[in-house]
């Protein structure tokens, strides 16, 4: 057997983390628009309700998007698919901010289809790359991701109060053709997309129990994460907070969220994860009803949804790679979970704008919050321990992950 040159082993450890670079471009063109949507509100003319379908816009592109990606990847190969990804971001991301009130609603409809590429295939590229440590591997993803999503979210007020909300988005299409460019190397190596995924077809993970109890998950975690993210500084600001605070109390959201998401992983062993789902899910649910009942110290109900967030995040990521047999069915199984779940996600900040516009108040969108935070803890009851799966193992340390 050759064993190759360190300098080859290092160059191909270094292609493989490049995908933890792309998940960076995959939050701040969304979590960037919370801060600011009041601004956007009036400067377009917006209610509440109308925000709310702006915030959810993207996830119905995800929805769209999710279960076509696995076609995409099968023709053209997951790296040129993420690279196309990439230039679309960044195209669509200065589009929403500089072509008129119509570029508004279609970029940001289109930032939400580019983005799907990066969630769907991520996790599959991930659990290719790094299958003997895919929980440690998602939980640094996660990292990155929300690192990412809550530098977006902390500097978008004052950005905008320099140079207004535009700008203030725009500026994330920087941080995707940085990122293509570095892609690009990856993408030239990659060759041709193997036959083997190519013929793996057939719509056969919707007809799993299994799938649907990842993907009720997905949509649960991923509709309380959507509502704090487009509507946490406006129910903050109903308690007195001003914007910039907001701001800051979202970066601390997504700060605490990352440490959260990479404890996760240390309980997540074996196939059962029913206790770190459960876990998981827990501080949202007490976030919620804090903010709805005693949003006084509203830091403390921050920093639990935080917890909650990072945490659900790695849990339902870390499920779907561990539950799919082979790349091809985690980028199928992943789509389905993505677009059924982002689907349901979507509802969240519509309807608690809708809310908000007929209440006055913030007290039923929060029960709302309350109400899906619970069921999501039900749900990971079984999500985290599907019967007739065979046993799932993550405790051999692979020599190139991080």
């Amino acid at each position: 057997m050759t064993v190759p040159p360190p300098a080859v082993v290092r160059r191909a450890a270094l292609l493989a983390a490049t995908v933890f670079l792309v998940t960076l471009c995959l939050r701040p063109a969304i979590t960037a628009v919370g801060p600011v949507l009041p601004r956007i509100g009036a400067d377009e003319g917006l209610g509440e309700g109308a925000m709310g379908l702006l915030g959810a816009l993207p996830l119905l592109a995800f929805a769209v998007m999710s279960p076509l990606v696995h076609k995409l990847s099968a023709r053209v190969g997951a790296e040129r698919a993420v690279l196309g990804a990439l230039v679309v971001l960044a195209a669509a991301t200065l589009a929403r901010s500089y072509t008129g009130p119509a570029g508004l609603w279609i970029g940001t409809a289109v930032i939400g289809c580019a983005i799907a590429v990066g969630n769907v295939l991520v996790p599959a590229i991930v659990k290719r790359d790094y299958a003997a440590n895919v929980s440690r591997a998602t939980g640094v993803y996660s990292a990155f991701l929300a690192g990412a999503a809550g530098v977006a979210s902390a500097v978008s007020v004052p950005i905008a109060d320099q140079a207004g909300w535009r700008p203030a988005l725009a500026v994330w299409a920087v941080l995707a053709v940085v990122v293509a460019a570095a892609w690009l190397p990856r993408t030239l190596a990659a060759g041709p997309p193997p036959t083997a995924v190519a013929a793996d077809s057939g719509p056969t993970v919707w007809r799993r129990p299994m799938a649907w109890w990842l993907t009720a998950f997905m949509g649960l975690q991923s509709t309380t994460f959507y509502f704090m993210v487009t509507w946490l500084p406006s129910v903050e600001a109903s308690v007195g907070v001003d914007d910039r605070a907001a701001g800051l109390h979202m970066l601390l959201y997504q700060v605490v969220s990352i440490v959260s998401g990479l404890l996760v992983p240390l309980i997540m062993r074996g196939r059962n994860q029913v206790v770190a789902g459960v876990v998981a899910s827990i501080p949202m649910l007490a976030a919620a009803l804090g903010l709805l009942l005693a949003p006084g110290p509203v830091l403390v109900w921050v920093t639990l949804a935080g917890l909650g967030s990072g945490a659900s995040l790695v849990v339902a990521l870390s499920l779907l790679s561990l539950r799919g047999r082979s790349q091809a069915e985690t980028t199928r199984l992943s789509g389905m979970a993505q677009s059924v779940g982002y689907l349901a996600a979507a509802v969240g900040p519509v309807v608690a704008g809708h809310l908000v516009e007929r209440t006055g108040t913030w007290s039923a969108a929060l029960t709302l919050l309350a109400a899906i935070a619970g069921t999501q803890v039900l749900v990971a009851v079984v999500a985290g321990r599907v019967p007739g799966q065979r046993p799932v193992t993550d405790r051999t340390p692979a020599p190139s992950a991080p």
